[in-house]
């Protein structure tokens, strides 16, 4: 079994997400002995945003800039890594109510047409598996939740659920920590039911 696992905060040692996600992983490993894990730091080690030359190379146009030709091996590579994943874990806090862009420009790359989704006669098809298991360490500052007076600009799972969907994976399990920002004892309760949802993973 294959696991990739995917920081994109850029807090550093703070990060609640990197936390949660680093958790969710030694769950995994102890659930399932011999696992491989891959581990991809986005803030650390990111891509870069999409440009008018990416188009062009991947139309078969010439790679002039030095940075542009590792970039795009670097993507591929990005691409590769999911197409194997038995298990992936995802640490994405919520910036300004939608995701990182470290991580929106992670799934630039693997979002592509023929390798990860196709158009059929019925609309766009996901070609990953749907039994390709996939956690979501999710960090928010403000209660966003469905009902909560802010869950109007949530744009942070339903985005990250919604393109994982569209890519076919379906298998979608949040491990939410929110009202990070509403105090300490908000804070610390937050945590503590996310660490217990992990604790409670079975497969």
């Amino acid at each position: 079994m294959k696991l990739l696992h995917i920081d994109s905060s850029v807090s550093g040692t703070d990060s609640v997400s990197r936390k949660l996600s680093a958790e969710i992983v030694a769950r995994q490993v102890a659930l399932n002995p011999g696992i491989k894990v891959t581990r991809r730091d986005l803030e650390a080690d990111a891509v870069l945003h999409l440009s008018s030359a990416h188009l062009a190379a991947w139309q078969g146009g010439p790679v002039e800039s030095a940075v542009l030709g590792p970039d795009l091996a670097k993507g591929g590579v990005y691409l590769e890594e999911l197409m194997a994943a038995d298990v992936i874990v995802i640490g994405a806090p919520m910036y300004n109510f939608s995701i990182p862009s470290q991580l929106k420009a992670w799934i630039d790359r693997v979002v592509v047409a023929g390798k990860t989704f196709r158009y059929g006669p019925n609309g766009a098809e996901g070609l990953l598996s749907k039994n390709t298991k996939v956690f979501v360490a999710s960090s928010r500052g403000n209660i966003y939740a469905a009902g909560s007076p802010a869950a109007a600009l949530e744009h942070h799972e339903s985005y990250l659920t919604g393109v994982l969907s569209f890519i076919g994976l379906t298998n979608v399990t949040i491990v939410r920590a929110e009202g990070l920002g509403l105090g300490k004892e908000a804070k610390e309760a937050a945590i503590l039911k996310a660490r217990e949802n992990i604790a409670a993973i079975a497969a």
